[in-house]
């Protein structure tokens, strides 16, 4: 076997849970081999370099090995080289509690510090 659907790839590496999600995610231009948006029938060979948009974010995979069945977590793992660069968690600056009502003036203050805006009318 020289060549696998990209579809059933994504699956069975476990990238989606099922395959018809791995099929609505090319459809929909999340799917990208070499460069290219893909159907989900574009077949994949070893060396390709698969980019997945995944939550906002791309992973980035290059294909080492074909497979086209399912298969456990350890032996998917080795069917492809993460090439993703590491993302820096997010600070949640100013966020409150969902039902934690209107913040009061002094949180607000605190909040508008914290996002660099200060508007002091003293200053």
């Amino acid at each position: 076997m020289d060549a696998a659907r990209v579809d059933s790839w994504l699956w069975a590496i476990r990238v989606y849970k099922t395959r018809s999600a791995a099929t609505t995610a090319c459809r929909a231009g999340h799917v990208r081999v070499n460069g290219d948006k893909v159907k989900a029938a574009q077949q994949v060979r070893v060396g390709d370099e698969l980019r997945i948009r995944i939550a906002g974010f791309d992973r980035i995979l290059i294909v080492r090995q074909l497979l086209v069945k399912r298969v456990g977590a350890p032996v998917a793992a080795l069917a492809y080289e993460d090439k993703t660069p590491t993302r820096e968690p997010q600070a949640a600056l100013g966020l409150r509690d969902r039902g934690a009502g209107r913040p009061t003036k002094r949180e607000r203050r605190d909040i508008d510090k914290l996002r660099g805006r200060n508007h002091d009318p003293e200053d």
